[in-house]
């Protein structure tokens, strides 16, 4: 189960981001379906094949974008029975800037994201049954996240709270998360400190000062570095692979689709960090948020080529 965002991303490709006050030039424009719950659940339908079915709640305007990001979700084996549509905002919008280098800046129009309530989830509760993993992120009301956490911990799913875009969360909030995966910046902010990438002894005191917070486990997420996961009983990090990056959006959602789908087979933490960083390893090869993710094929693939290099 996926709650969360649904977007339609505006993408230019620029040599460079611009300055402040800066005009630059593009060299290509597209729209993409994408917004941080609609690329997990793509990513989820995808990554999962036959094994794993996956569902979105959400909120579209009734509008041509909704039903273009509801189709793109379908086509990519995702229930949408539950995605909800609202006359009184449009569709939410993402405009993207990518540079050559792969790094983006994002600027997001939440529009009927912003409408989804906690009366919402209540109405779709039933959709939580059998769910064995849930994931979230905070583009939409931490009201409506803190219902739909409440809900799938009802039937005893695996909650995963990707703290995007990053924000102060209470702790009671937080001691509702069973799996918690910040980048490094965010890390920083849930913590009230200044953003700054970290070193592997630095990345170990981030997870535990987290994990203090109230989630039971950690996901680090460390760029080119992998990730650390942490838990009350063990430690381990899982290396990043190395490609050649074209566009980073959606990376993070798919690396978090990936250890859903993974969690949800009963796979060790170990294994499942391995598929998610594989899935988000190809995702920055391509560029777009849903566009880029790959088949569960690919990343078998990909798998199985590393492991004979």
């Amino acid at each position: 189960m996926v709650v969360g965002s649904l977007n339609m991303d505006f993408v230019v490709q620029v040599e460079r981001l611009p300055a402040p006050g800066e005009t630059v030039l593009g060299s290509d424009f597209k729209t993409i379906p994408g917004g941080k719950g609609a690329n997990q659940a793509c990513a989820a339908g995808r990554l999962g094949g036959s094994a794993v079915h996956a569902r979105m709640i959400g909120r579209v305007g009734v509008d041509s974008f909704g039903d273009q990001l509801k189709a793109s979700l379908a086509a990519a084996g995702v229930d949408v029975s539950s995605v909800m549509g609202t006359r009184a905002q449009p569709t939410g919008v993402a405009l993207i800037w990518v540079e050559d280098s792969g790094q983006n800046s994002i600027v997001v129009a939440s529009g009927a994201n912003w409408s989804l309530s906690a009366a919402d989830i209540e109405s779709v509760r039933s959709a939580f049954h059998g769910a064995r993993c849930a994931l979230f992120q905070l583009e939409t009301p931490l009201e409506a996240v803190s219902a739909a956490m409440a809900a799938a911990r009802g039937q005893g799913a695996l909650t995963i709270l990707d703290p995007a875009p990053a924000q102060p969360l209470s702790s009671d909030l937080l001691s509702s998360v069973s799996v918690l995966t910040p980048n490094e910046p965010e890390a920083c902010i849930l913590l009230g400190r200044p953003a700054a990438r970290v070193g592997p002894a630095e990345a170990l005191e981030l997870a535990s000062a987290l994990r203090a917070r109230g989630p039971a486990a950690v996901v680090l997420k460390l760029g080119d570095q992998g990730c650390l996961y942490a838990d009350a009983s063990q430690t381990l990090r899982s290396p990043a692979f190395r490609v050649e990056a074209v566009d980073s959006t959606a990376a993070g959602d798919t690396f978090n689709a990936g250890l859903a789908v993974a969690l949800a087979e009963g796979h060790p933490i170990g294994e499942a960090l391995r598929f998610a960083n594989a899935a988000a390893a190809i995702s920055v090869t391509r560029l777009g948020a849903q566009s880029s993710v790959p088949s569960r094929a690919e990343v078998e693939e990909f798998l199985r080529q590393r492991s004979v290099e």
